[in-house]
């Protein structure tokens, strides 16, 4: 019996991680065991199916992806998944199909969202003494 083919992808975005494992499939797509069309909250779901959307159904239709989210609060992991869902189609279509493929496939994310592919270098700046945040100092005061 033939291995499966599959792949195994990774998205970021602030302190969440998401990591997609695609393979040979029918379709699936799960985000911790529930389907995708289940991502609460709802004004943020259509973030997590952009790729979905621009690369078309035809190209999921034979791949099934298990993203796995922790960390970081609810906006961040939904920019993860989209970003780990995105990057699982690209892997798979590079390392099982062909390279012509991957590179339209690529294209066409790149150009709809850079940070569909490209993590978010930002990071939260630590607190520093004499203020209460990391920028902003205690009033100063003369007398």
């Amino acid at each position: 019996m033939p291995a499966t083919q599959s792949v195994q992808v990774f998205g970021k975005k602030k302190l969440a991680t998401a990591v997609a494992f695609a393979k040979q499939g029918r379709g699936l797509i799960k985000v911790n065991g529930q389907p995708i069309e289940n991502i609460e909250p709802e004004s943020l779901r259509l973030k997590a199916f952009e790729p979905v959307l621009i690369l078309g159904q035809d190209k999921f239709s034979n791949l099934d992806i298990r993203v796995r989210v922790k960390g970081g609060g609810i906006t961040s992991q939904i920019y993860a998944i989209r970003a780990a869902i995105a990057k699982s189609v690209v892997a798979y279509h590079a390392k099982y199909v062909d390279e012509s493929s991957k590179n339209e496939l690529k294209n066409a994310l790149l150009a709809y969202d850079r940070n569909l592919l490209v993590s978010d270098p930002r990071r939260c700046e630590p607190k520093k003494y004499g203020g209460p945040s990391a920028r902003s100092r205690y009033q100063k005061s003369y007398r």
